[in-house]
């Protein structure tokens, strides 16, 4: 039976570019390209003021003493990383000062070839000086902590939705196993009744059966969807097995609307209801009873019923089964909502006589999903 894929999970998250690319590579993209374009507004402000040739000389250090100093400082943000913000940047106090007072020097060594007035007068004008590109190293350590802390920030949360990603899967394996004992004590045991009877020919074709449904349960993924039609032919293969143990006393009647086969739905979704339904309404008459599964499509969603001519379920206080009789149901409300959310769900409701199940799901198909 062809497997289809389900949608891609919401869950996967692609960082924006270029915030994508690896750690180093980002860096030096960044670094790099931030300091030539330091250089570069440098030497077009000389060019607005009318500089003599060869100042470019001037940006040109400045924007390689930065990149220098800046590299220093990248090592001790790296070395400090793991204190709180505000000792991080008590630490960091110091060094930029330091990187401050390297650019103004060597620049300024540059910069007197071309003014003799730039020369610092005294202490105070050499400490203003050098004061000078304070700004330029806190805008590169802002952006480096930014870029860093977001980054941090992204695979945390990357981790944690994998982890819940994780976590939805292995409970919809769990839910999805979840086979009622009762079917495979009440098969095994109607199995043992016809060897012991010597109808060897019969009881074969229910171990067949039997092998048949346990394989297709254990060989499908839970985490794929099935179309509408390849869940009945699965869910022909159980009932296979029941009309073997109930014989004349089990009738079904499907009615499935005809653009409802393309539908994607949960695989084995509707046999525990379908067991339910003749565990409490076939098993439990003498004549047996009719099984009705029906499907239709109600604007963007699939409708599902599962209904029964038997005794029902009495009193039903806010779409619930009595206890002790709402196991499959539970299972499916909760496998519903582990993928739809509130877009799936359950109710149940009492027929004259019987009880109708009722699946609300999303209209999909796996066309709309690749699409």
């Amino acid at each position: 039976m062809p497997q289809l894929r389900p949608e891609a999970s919401p869950m996967s998250i692609a960082l924006p570019r270029p915030l994508a690319l690896p750690r180093q590579q980002l860096f030096w993209l960044l670094h790099i390209g931030g300091w030539s374009a330091y250089f570069a507004l440098g030497y077009l402000a000389a060019i607005a003021h009318d500089k003599p040739p060869g100042y470019w000389v001037v940006p040109l250090t400045a924007a390689a003493t930065g990149a220098t100093a800046t590299l220093a400082l990248r090592v001790l943000l790296r070395l400090f990383w793991h204190l709180p913000p505000g000792r991080l940047a008590l630490a960091m106090v110091v060094p930029v000062l330091a990187a401050s007072a390297l650019m103004d020097a060597t620049t300024r060594a540059v910069l007197v070839e071309f003014c003799e007035t730039c020369k610092p007068a005294n202490r105070v004008a050499f400490v203003a000086y050098a004061l000078g590109y304070i700004y330029v190293l806190l805008a590169w350590v802002g952006l480096y902590l930014g870029i860093r802390y977001y980054r941090q920030l992204q695979g945390e949360t990357e981790r944690t939705l994998a982890a819940r990603s994780i976590a939805h899967q292995a409970q919809l394996k769990m839910l999805r196993y979840q086979l009622n004992p009762h079917f495979l004590f009440n098969t095994l045991n109607a199995i043992s009744t016809l060897i012991l009877d010597r109808d060897n020919a019969t009881a074969n074709r229910m171990v067949q059966g039997l092998s048949a449904f346990l394989r297709h349960s254990l060989d499908n993924d839970p985490m794929q969807r099935v179309t509408l039609r390849q869940e009945l032919d699965a869910l022909t293969l159980y009932l296979d097995i029941e009309r073997i143990r109930f014989a004349e006393r089990l009738r079904v009647e499907t009615r499935i609307d005809e653009d409802c086969w393309r539908a994607l739905l949960p695989s084995l979704l509707l046999q525990p209801l379908v067991e339910n339904a003749i565990k409490y309404a076939v098993a439990r008459q003498v004549a047996g009873g009719v099984l009705r599964i029906g499907a239709r499509r109600e604007g963007p969603q699939l409708v599902l019923t599962v209904a029964d001519d038997g005794p029902g379920c009495g009193s039903l206080e806010g779409g619930q089964a009595p206890a002790g009789k709402g196991v499959g149901l539970r299972n499916t409300r909760e496998r519903l909502s582990v993928l739809y959310g509130d877009a799936g769900s359950l109710s149940i409701r009492n027929l004259d006589p019987g009880i109708e199940v009722t699946l609300r799901l999303p209209f999909e198909t796996s066309q709309a999903i690749r699409d």
